[in-house]
């Protein structure tokens, strides 16, 4: 069953974030715009370049009102050994859940089945802790920041414009669409 549209499941774990421990739990969230950006496991090969990438735009993501948690099954203290030394993970300024105990993939429903790792998903969830989107990619396919971006601001735009949906491709300030039965077969 998806977790689309469902809220986001109680959790508490220990964090890595601006070279401090802390500790994050659902309450957290709330309120506010959010990625879980969740990956297999630190110190590997297509996870950084995707870290990097959500680092290298997380001020524009800050700006929508956004914050960003990464998740991997990895403890909060292998989280800062890689911070300290991968010069791509140093960049990071966002939230890094650790979830040793499974607790966050099992509850977004994206643990891989007898391995112990997180599969490469992001999940949008909005200031309810309602997840609006998501998306998972198989092992070796990276994902993309400005498209992540675009998703972002299409679910914010449709949140806050009740009635119009944002049609493929769609970027902000383009056109929407108004589903109304004038528009069956018409498109």
């Amino acid at each position: 069953m998806s977790v689309l549209n469902s809220k986001i499941k109680p959790f508490a774990t220990q964090a890595f974030k601006d070279g401090k421990f802390i500790e994050v739990t659902e309450k957290d969230v709330l309120g506010k715009w959010a990625v879980f950006f969740f990956y297999p496991a630190d110190f590997t090969f297509v996870c950084p370049t995707e870290l990097g990438d959500v680092a290298d735009h997380y001020a524009e993501l800050q700006k929508l009102g956004v914050e960003v948690y990464s998740v991997s099954t990895d403890t909060h203290f292998v989280h800062k050994a890689w911070h300290d030394t991968s010069d791509t993970i140093a960049k990071i300024k966002y939230t890094m859940l650790g979830d040793p105990t499974w607790q966050i993939s099992q509850n977004f429903d994206c643990l891989r089945e007898g391995q112990g790792l997180a599969d490469r998903a992001t999940f949008i969830v909005d200031p309810e802790g309602v997840i609006q989107a998501m998306e998972i990619t198989a092992e070796g396919v990276g994902r993309n920041a400005e498209d992540l971006l675009r998703k972002i601001k299409a679910a914010q735009y449709v949140a806050s414009h009740p009635g119009e949906v944002c049609p493929a491709k769609w970027q902000e300030g383009e056109k929407t669409l108004a589903p109304s039965l004038d528009l069956v077969g018409k498109i």
